[in-house]
């Protein structure tokens, strides 16, 4: 995760994480994650929700140890955005309705994400985040020469997860006359499921030429908005983190 001032990585059994300081110092942390266990961590569609509820379940933690952290929308005028996008949201589901008001919403939801990441570092340090970890899985590259973009970035959930929403919230209108707020929580919920379904088959399925298709939306979030080259200074902090957490998993 890409932080307002730094980076935050997840191992297997650790996290650790890198911030600038005001000072201009460099701040490291790392701990042990909070891991789910029993035979629901393999049910399909639950193992997704449950492993992004426990990378959710490590901010407090990196919080605690690095004070100076800054989360990617800790900053009031996108915390005041976000609050305008759900009023919005609601508005036009109400006042559209049906399939063309699912989309409008979905559209206006993504507005607080592009805010934080036109403001500050945050899309600076996103691409610190890509260009750490691709060198990692190199071995021989160094971060200042890899891509910006990268396979495995969050940002290829969002087409499946807004996919899923609105087909979901439509089927949802016809099954039930008045949608209750526990209805939208659990179709939210399923939709998350299935979008990180979407995103490992598309991992494992590497080379099929649906998994780069799917791909093709993230990437180009990635590359329009998502992520900025990062200024050597950021790097260092990039390195910071990655040193970090190979040093905590052994």
């Amino acid at each position: 995760m890409a932080l307002r001032n730094g980076l935050l990585v997840h191992g297997p059994t650790h996290w650790a994480a890198a911030v600038r300081a005001a000072d201009g110092s460099i701040g490291v942390a790392s701990g042990r994650k909070p891991r789910a266990t029993g035979f629901v961590v393999s049910i399909p569609g639950a193992r997704g929700v449950i492993r992004l509820g426990e990378a959710m379940a490590v901010i407090p933690l990196v919080k605690r140890a690095l004070p100076e952290a800054q989360l990617p929308f800790q900053n009031a005028p996108v915390l005041g955005v976000m609050a305008g996008a759900a009023v919005a949201g609601s508005v036009l589901r109400r006042r559209a309705g049906g399939m063309r008001g699912e989309m409008a919403a979905a559209a206006i939801s993504l507005v607080p994400s592009l805010v934080a990441l036109r403001g500050g570092d945050l899309a600076a340090y996103h691409g610190v985040e890509h260009k750490a970890i691709a060198a990692y899985e190199h071995g021989d590259q160094d971060a200042a020469d890899a891509a910006k973009e990268h396979d495995r970035c969050g940002s290829h959930l969002m087409a499946p997860l807004l996919a899923a929403n609105v087909a979901g919230a439509a089927l949802l209108k016809k099954l039930v006359e008045r949608p209750r707020p526990v209805h939208g929580a659990a179709l939210s919920l399923a939709s998350v499921g299935l979008a990180v379904e979407v995103f490992a088959w598309s991992e494992r399925h590497n080379a099929s030429k649906l998994a780069k298709a799917l791909r093709v939306p993230g990437h180009e979030l990635q590359r329009l908005i998502g992520t900025r080259e990062p200024t050597a200074e950021q790097l260092e902090v990039g390195r910071a983190a990655l040193g970090e957490i190979v040093r905590v998993e052994g």
